[in-house]
């Protein structure tokens, strides 16, 4: 997996001062996409070990409330995989903070709730969802811009709240 950028304070991509990571790679080439170059696979730098540790470090100030990734795409099936140990780390280490992801898959695909939406889904995207407090999920369609929405950029997008949508198998969405 690549990455394009890491913040280690971010206040536009969820609440409070966030850590966040984009990565790369994204097969839903959204028009007036804002990150077009994060579309390729190989944009940007390796995402290791020492990348992970390095987003672990920055997120144990008291005042970082959590991790956002998005991206590019983070729900590619080779991001998932190359996600899932730090989202683990990060669920481990500081539970008190919240994970954000952001994906252009709608959540009825990601949870296998639809028809037709093996794409996205693969061996470790439940467990990614079982780890997350937010999804935004949907393409950024740029007839739905809406530059007053809050953490997104299209009204075709939600906030998810992840653990209440698992457990009632209804959209929650975050803040209501």
């Amino acid at each position: 997996m690549n990455y394009g950028e890491i913040k280690t304070i971010d206040v536009a991509n969820g609440p409070g001062v966030r850590v966040t990571l984009f990565v790369s790679g994204c097969t839903h080439h959204c028009f007036e996409c804002f990150q077009p170059e994060t579309w390729d696979f190989s944009y940007g730098k390796e995402y290791t070990k020492e990348t992970q540790k390095r987003i672990i470090d920055a997120l144990a100030p008291d005042f970082i409330e959590g991790l956002t990734v998005l991206g590019g795409e983070p729900f590619e099936p080779d991001n998932q995989r190359g996600l899932l140990p730090l989202i683990k780390e990060v669920r481990e280490t500081y539970p008190d903070k919240n994970i954000w992801m952001f994906s252009g898959y709608l959540f009825d695909e990601l949870t296998g709730r639809t028809e037709g939406t093996g794409r996205a889904r693969c061996e470790v995207t439940d467990e990614i969802l079982s780890l997350i407090d937010v999804l935004v999920d949907g393409e950024y369609e740029a007839d739905k811009r809406n530059l007053a929405l809050t953490f997104r950029g299209s009204e075709n997008q939600r906030l998810i709240n992840v653990p209440e949508s698992l457990k009632s198998e209804d959209v929650i969405l975050w803040g209501e």
